[in-house]
């Protein structure tokens, strides 16, 4: 057995995602013990997923939780301006002060003034006191403001990758079907390292792509799949940005498929020069 042949056909990630049948987990379950390179293969096809679902989490800002508490910290604490002037107020004690003898006009003129200096004092302290919690309200409807724009894009963010780990699962059920048809594509001459696979539904004609090993497409290129009939080629789609296996569109028969790199939007016949990947459907 040619064990490179082997680790290419796809039968490594199909055991990876838990759609290979009895008979194959267990022929890759021996090999793997006799050939080191097929270990390796699985752990790196493995550790590639994790790397691809460790790139889409997302995580809250570090600076979250301090943002909060630095809005808030202040918010039940009297202000110092405020709280000096009712200290001094409530604590002052009463005293007994002799006036003078001095006409009744002369001491109430002396009154009116004591008076108004007093109302300004205070004027000029609940202003200062207003002032000061109009500002922290300010600040802290700014920082809260600031919190709930956060949140809303951590939400957004999380159902967007709820949404991709949905794609996966359901992906994954529906190549467990034994309606499905596999079909390794192995890459061309001089593109031997390339990988895709097919899965074809028997029953429903739908086809599903798994793009294993397949170089990123160039700006303005798509790469496009093709059943071949009887040697004439059928567009089956182009692979858009997908999460897992991407459904394609559907051929009620193939002889063998094919990708080739066409300009974006896909073409009415294939470019030969770009072809890139093929693998015949077993009978």
């Amino acid at each position: 057995m040619n064990i490179e042949e082997y680790i290419l056909s796809g039968i490594i990630e199909t055991y990876v995602l838990g759609m290979a049948d009895a008979e194959e987990a267990a022929e890759l379950a021996q090999l793997k013990s006799k050939h080191p390179e097929i270990q390796a293969a699985i752990d790196s096809f493995e550790a590639s997923l994790e790397m691809t679902a460790m790139a889409n989490a997302i995580a809250p800002a570090a600076d979250t939780k301090s943002k909060l508490m630095l809005a808030l910290q202040d918010e039940f604490v009297a202000p110092k301006a405020y709280a000096l002037y009712t200290d001094t107020t409530e604590k002052q004690e009463a005293k007994v002060v002799q006036l003078p003898l001095t006409p009744i006009a002369s001491k109430a003129t002396h009154l009116y003034k004591y008076i108004a200096a007093a109302s300004i004092v205070l004027l000029l302290g609940s202003s200062a006191t207003n002032v000061y919690l109009f500002n922290r309200y300010k600040a802290a409807n700014k920082e809260i403001t600031a919190l709930l724009n956060d949140k809303n894009t951590l939400t957004t963010d999380n159902k967007t990758i709820e949404a991709k780990y949905q794609d996966i699962t359901n992906s994954l059920q529906l190549m467990s079907d034994t309606n499905i048809i596999k079909v390794a594509m192995k890459g061309i001459a001089g593109k031997e390292g390339d990988l895709a696979t097919v899965f074809w539904d028997r029953k429903t004609k739908d086809i599903y792509l798994l793009p294993n090993n397949l170089p990123k497409a160039p700006e303005g290129k798509q790469y496009q799949l093709w059943a071949l009939v009887d040697g004439k080629p059928i567009d089956a789609g182009v692979l858009e940005d997908c999460n897992g296996v991407c459904k394609l569109k559907n051929t009620i028969k193939a002889d063998i498929f094919a990708i080739t790199l066409e300009k974006k939007g896909g073409s009415i016949s294939p470019d030969l020069t770009q072809l890139y990947v093929m693998g015949k459907v077993s009978s």
